[in-house]
Protein backbone atom coordinates (compact mmCIF):
# COMPACT_ATOMS: atom_id res chain seq x y z
CA UNK A 1 0.00 0.00 0.00
CA UNK A 2 1.22 3.49 -0.87
CA UNK A 3 1.87 5.30 2.43
CA UNK A 4 4.74 7.75 1.94
CA UNK A 5 3.83 11.42 2.43
CA UNK A 6 6.49 14.05 1.78
CA UNK A 7 4.60 16.48 4.01
CA UNK A 8 6.41 14.88 6.98
CA UNK A 9 9.81 15.75 5.47
CA UNK A 10 9.28 18.99 3.54
CA UNK A 11 12.05 21.54 3.86
CA UNK A 12 14.58 19.13 5.35
CA UNK A 13 18.28 19.06 4.46
CA UNK A 14 17.63 16.61 1.63
CA UNK A 15 15.10 18.99 0.05
CA UNK A 16 17.71 21.73 -0.01
CA UNK A 17 20.15 19.69 -2.06
CA UNK A 18 17.44 18.39 -4.38
CA UNK A 19 15.87 21.79 -5.02
CA UNK A 20 19.16 23.64 -5.43
CA UNK A 21 20.11 21.08 -8.08
CA UNK A 22 16.69 21.43 -9.70
CA UNK A 23 16.94 25.23 -9.90
CA UNK A 24 20.42 25.03 -11.43
CA UNK A 25 19.32 22.55 -14.11
CA UNK A 26 16.19 24.51 -15.03
CA UNK A 27 18.12 27.76 -15.30
CA UNK A 28 20.63 25.98 -17.52
CA UNK A 29 17.82 24.92 -19.87
CA UNK A 30 16.43 28.46 -19.77
CA UNK A 31 19.60 29.80 -21.38
CA UNK A 32 18.36 28.68 -24.79
CA UNK A 33 15.17 30.03 -26.36
CA UNK A 34 14.07 26.60 -27.55
CA UNK A 35 11.18 25.17 -25.47
CA UNK A 36 11.70 22.19 -23.18
CA UNK A 37 9.68 19.86 -20.97
CA UNK A 38 10.00 19.15 -17.24
CA UNK A 39 8.84 15.68 -16.15
CA UNK A 40 8.45 15.00 -12.41
CA UNK A 41 7.80 11.29 -11.81
CA UNK A 42 7.16 11.56 -8.05
CA UNK A 43 5.74 15.07 -7.77
CA UNK A 44 4.21 14.97 -4.28
CA UNK A 45 1.65 17.53 -3.11
CA UNK A 46 3.49 20.46 -4.69
CA UNK A 47 3.26 22.85 -1.75
CA UNK A 48 3.70 22.38 2.02
CA UNK A 49 2.80 24.13 5.26
CA UNK A 50 5.77 23.71 7.60
CA UNK A 51 3.48 24.45 10.56
CA UNK A 52 1.12 21.59 9.68
CA UNK A 53 0.59 18.55 11.90
CA UNK A 54 2.67 16.38 9.59
CA UNK A 55 5.65 18.76 9.39
CA UNK A 56 5.51 19.62 13.10
CA UNK A 57 5.61 15.94 14.04
CA UNK A 58 9.08 15.45 12.55
CA UNK A 59 10.30 19.09 12.69
CA UNK A 60 12.80 18.31 9.93
CA UNK A 61 12.66 21.87 8.59
CA UNK A 62 14.57 22.94 11.71
CA UNK A 63 17.67 21.19 10.33
CA UNK A 64 16.91 22.30 6.79
CA UNK A 65 15.31 25.41 5.34
CA UNK A 66 14.97 27.17 8.71
CA UNK A 67 18.76 27.05 9.09
CA UNK A 68 18.91 29.63 6.28
CA UNK A 69 16.87 32.20 8.22
CA UNK A 70 18.86 35.37 8.99
CA UNK A 71 22.02 33.94 7.41
CA UNK A 72 24.32 35.94 5.14
CA UNK A 73 24.31 33.69 2.10
CA UNK A 74 27.22 33.86 -0.34
CA UNK A 75 26.61 31.51 -3.25
CA UNK A 76 24.32 33.05 -5.91
CA UNK A 77 22.28 29.86 -6.15
CA UNK A 78 21.56 29.87 -2.42
CA UNK A 79 20.54 33.53 -2.65
CA UNK A 80 18.21 32.77 -5.57
CA UNK A 81 16.75 29.76 -3.75
CA UNK A 82 15.90 31.77 -0.63
CA UNK A 83 14.46 34.64 -2.69
CA UNK A 84 12.24 32.20 -4.57
CA UNK A 85 10.88 30.78 -1.33
CA UNK A 86 10.44 34.28 0.13
CA UNK A 87 8.04 35.09 -2.72
CA UNK A 88 5.65 32.50 -1.27
CA UNK A 89 5.80 33.75 2.32
CA UNK A 90 4.69 36.95 4.03
CA UNK A 91 6.98 36.65 7.06
CA UNK A 92 10.79 36.30 7.32
CA UNK A 93 10.43 32.81 8.80
CA UNK A 94 9.52 30.32 6.10
CA UNK A 95 6.14 28.73 6.71
CA UNK A 96 5.17 27.68 3.19
CA UNK A 97 7.62 25.55 1.28
CA UNK A 98 7.36 24.75 -2.44
CA UNK A 99 7.82 21.23 -3.69
CA UNK A 100 9.58 20.50 -6.96
CA UNK A 101 6.47 21.13 -9.14
CA UNK A 102 5.92 24.58 -7.67
CA UNK A 103 9.59 25.51 -8.02
CA UNK A 104 9.54 24.39 -11.64
CA UNK A 105 6.35 26.35 -12.35
CA UNK A 106 8.06 29.53 -11.12
CA UNK A 107 11.08 29.03 -13.39
CA UNK A 108 9.66 27.56 -16.59
CA UNK A 109 8.69 29.95 -19.38
CA UNK A 110 5.34 30.24 -21.13
CA UNK A 111 6.56 28.06 -24.01
CA UNK A 112 7.71 25.18 -21.79
CA UNK A 113 5.69 22.23 -20.46
CA UNK A 114 5.32 20.46 -17.11
CA UNK A 115 4.34 16.79 -16.80
CA UNK A 116 3.65 16.00 -13.14
CA UNK A 117 2.88 12.56 -11.76
CA UNK A 118 1.75 11.66 -8.24
CA UNK A 119 0.18 8.30 -7.40
CA UNK A 120 -0.95 8.98 -3.80
CA UNK A 121 -4.60 10.04 -3.99
CA UNK A 122 -4.52 12.78 -1.33
CA UNK A 123 -1.26 14.27 -2.57
CA UNK A 124 -2.53 14.09 -6.14
CA UNK A 125 -5.58 16.16 -5.16
CA UNK A 126 -3.35 18.68 -3.41
CA UNK A 127 -1.10 18.87 -6.46
CA UNK A 128 -4.12 19.44 -8.68
CA UNK A 129 -5.19 22.37 -6.49
CA UNK A 130 -1.70 23.90 -6.52
CA UNK A 131 -1.33 23.65 -10.30
CA UNK A 132 -4.93 24.15 -11.41
CA UNK A 133 -4.37 27.53 -13.07
CA UNK A 134 -1.21 26.56 -14.94
CA UNK A 135 -2.03 25.82 -18.57
CA UNK A 136 1.51 24.54 -19.21
CA UNK A 137 0.90 21.66 -16.85
CA UNK A 138 -0.50 18.15 -17.34
CA UNK A 139 -1.11 15.90 -14.33
CA UNK A 140 -0.95 12.12 -14.05
CA UNK A 141 -1.78 9.61 -11.33
CA UNK A 142 0.11 6.55 -12.49
CA UNK A 143 2.97 4.24 -11.58
CA UNK A 144 6.02 6.46 -11.95
CA UNK A 145 8.26 3.96 -13.68
CA UNK A 146 5.60 2.99 -16.22
CA UNK A 147 4.85 6.65 -16.93
CA UNK A 148 8.51 7.46 -17.54
CA UNK A 149 8.80 4.80 -20.21
CA UNK A 150 5.61 6.00 -21.90
CA UNK A 151 6.59 9.69 -21.82
CA UNK A 152 9.97 9.60 -23.54
CA UNK A 153 11.24 10.75 -25.90
CA UNK A 154 9.83 14.17 -25.09
CA UNK A 155 8.46 15.89 -28.18
CA UNK A 156 10.59 18.99 -27.57
CA UNK A 157 13.77 16.87 -27.65
CA UNK A 158 14.95 19.00 -24.72
CA UNK A 159 14.01 18.22 -21.18
CA UNK A 160 14.66 17.46 -17.54
CA UNK A 161 13.35 14.36 -15.80
CA UNK A 162 13.34 14.44 -11.99
CA UNK A 163 12.99 11.13 -10.15
CA UNK A 164 12.41 11.33 -6.41
CA UNK A 165 11.12 7.96 -5.16
CA UNK A 166 10.52 7.38 -1.46
CA UNK A 167 12.61 4.17 -1.57
CA UNK A 168 10.25 2.79 1.10
CA UNK A 169 10.24 -0.45 -0.86
CA UNK A 170 13.68 -1.99 -1.41
CA UNK A 171 12.72 -2.94 -4.94
CA UNK A 172 12.54 0.79 -5.79
CA UNK A 173 16.32 0.84 -6.15
CA UNK A 174 16.28 -1.83 -8.83
CA UNK A 175 13.23 -0.22 -10.44
CA UNK A 176 15.06 3.09 -10.76
CA UNK A 177 17.96 1.49 -12.61
CA UNK A 178 15.65 -0.49 -14.89
CA UNK A 179 13.45 2.52 -15.68
CA UNK A 180 16.40 4.82 -16.34
CA UNK A 181 18.11 2.31 -18.60
CA UNK A 182 14.93 1.95 -20.70
CA UNK A 183 14.27 5.71 -20.78
CA UNK A 184 17.85 6.54 -21.73
CA UNK A 185 17.67 4.23 -24.73
CA UNK A 186 14.66 6.19 -26.00
CA UNK A 187 15.82 9.66 -24.93
CA UNK A 188 19.60 9.67 -24.58
CA UNK A 189 20.03 13.45 -24.73
CA UNK A 190 17.71 14.34 -21.86
CA UNK A 191 18.93 15.48 -18.44
CA UNK A 192 17.95 13.05 -15.68
CA UNK A 193 18.20 14.03 -12.01
CA UNK A 194 17.73 11.22 -9.49
CA UNK A 195 17.50 11.83 -5.75
CA UNK A 196 18.67 9.13 -3.34
CA UNK A 197 18.93 8.77 0.46
CA UNK A 198 22.07 7.69 2.30
CA UNK A 199 20.98 5.18 4.92
CA UNK A 200 23.37 2.25 4.71
CA UNK A 201 26.66 3.40 3.18
CA UNK A 202 27.48 -0.06 1.88
CA UNK A 203 24.10 -0.43 0.17
CA UNK A 204 24.29 3.10 -1.27
CA UNK A 205 27.70 2.50 -2.84
CA UNK A 206 26.64 -0.86 -4.24
CA UNK A 207 23.52 0.64 -5.86
CA UNK A 208 25.37 3.61 -7.36
CA UNK A 209 28.02 1.31 -8.79
CA UNK A 210 25.31 -0.82 -10.39
CA UNK A 211 23.71 2.25 -11.94
CA UNK A 212 27.03 3.59 -13.19
CA UNK A 213 27.68 0.31 -15.00
CA UNK A 214 24.41 0.71 -16.92
CA UNK A 215 24.41 4.41 -17.80
CA UNK A 216 27.03 6.91 -19.02
CA UNK A 217 27.94 10.46 -18.05
CA UNK A 218 26.70 10.64 -14.45
CA UNK A 219 27.67 13.34 -11.96
CA UNK A 220 27.24 12.42 -8.30
CA UNK A 221 26.45 15.18 -5.80
CA UNK A 222 26.14 14.22 -2.14
CA UNK A 223 25.74 15.95 1.20
CA UNK A 224 25.69 14.10 4.53
CA UNK A 225 25.31 16.35 7.59
CA UNK A 226 25.36 13.28 9.87
CA UNK A 227 27.92 10.45 10.20
CA UNK A 228 27.32 7.22 8.32
CA UNK A 229 25.16 4.77 10.27
CA UNK A 230 24.47 1.07 10.08
CA UNK A 231 21.15 1.63 8.35
CA UNK A 232 18.96 3.28 11.00
CA UNK A 233 17.85 6.67 9.70
CA UNK A 234 19.02 8.90 6.87
CA UNK A 235 22.45 10.45 7.39
CA UNK A 236 22.44 12.33 4.10
CA UNK A 237 21.25 12.38 0.52
CA UNK A 238 22.49 12.84 -2.99
CA UNK A 239 21.65 13.63 -6.57
CA UNK A 240 22.76 11.67 -9.62
CA UNK A 241 22.64 13.83 -12.75
CA UNK A 242 22.83 12.10 -16.10
CA UNK A 243 24.03 14.40 -18.90
CA UNK A 244 24.92 17.21 -16.48
CA UNK A 245 25.79 20.71 -17.69
CA UNK A 246 29.55 20.97 -18.04
CA UNK A 247 29.56 23.84 -15.51
CA UNK A 248 27.69 21.97 -12.78
CA UNK A 249 30.62 20.31 -11.05
CA UNK A 250 32.71 23.47 -10.68
CA UNK A 251 29.76 25.64 -9.69
CA UNK A 252 28.60 23.20 -7.00
CA UNK A 253 31.94 22.77 -5.23
CA UNK A 254 31.71 26.10 -3.34
CA UNK A 255 27.94 25.63 -2.95
CA UNK A 256 28.39 22.29 -1.17
CA UNK A 257 31.04 23.79 1.10
CA UNK A 258 28.71 26.61 2.15
CA UNK A 259 25.74 24.27 2.48
CA UNK A 260 27.71 21.97 4.77
CA UNK A 261 28.57 24.89 7.06
CA UNK A 262 24.97 26.11 7.15
CA UNK A 263 23.48 22.70 7.91
CA UNK A 264 26.19 21.30 10.15
CA UNK A 265 24.86 19.23 13.06
CA UNK A 266 27.71 19.10 15.55
CA UNK A 267 30.72 17.50 13.89
CA UNK A 268 31.53 18.50 10.29
CA UNK A 269 29.51 16.69 7.67
CA UNK A 270 30.68 15.24 4.37
CA UNK A 271 30.17 16.39 0.81
CA UNK A 272 31.06 14.69 -2.44
CA UNK A 273 30.94 15.66 -6.08
CA UNK A 274 32.41 13.34 -8.68
CA UNK A 275 32.02 12.15 -12.23
CA UNK A 276 31.19 8.46 -12.24
CA UNK A 277 32.92 6.12 -14.64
Amino acid sequence: MLSYRHSYHAGNFADLLKHLTLIYLLEYLNKKDKPYCYLDTHAGAGFYDLKSTHASKTAEAEEGIWRLNDQQLKHPLLVQYRELISQLNTTPTTRYYPGSPKIASLLLRSTDRLLLNELHSKDHESLKAVMQNDRRCKLFQEDAFTLLKASVPLKERRGLILMDPSYEKKEDYAQVIKALEAAHKRFATGIYAIWYPVISRQDTERWINQLAQKLPNILRIEHCPLPDTSGFGMSGSGMLVINPPYTLQDDFKPLLSELEELLRQGTPGKTKIQQLT
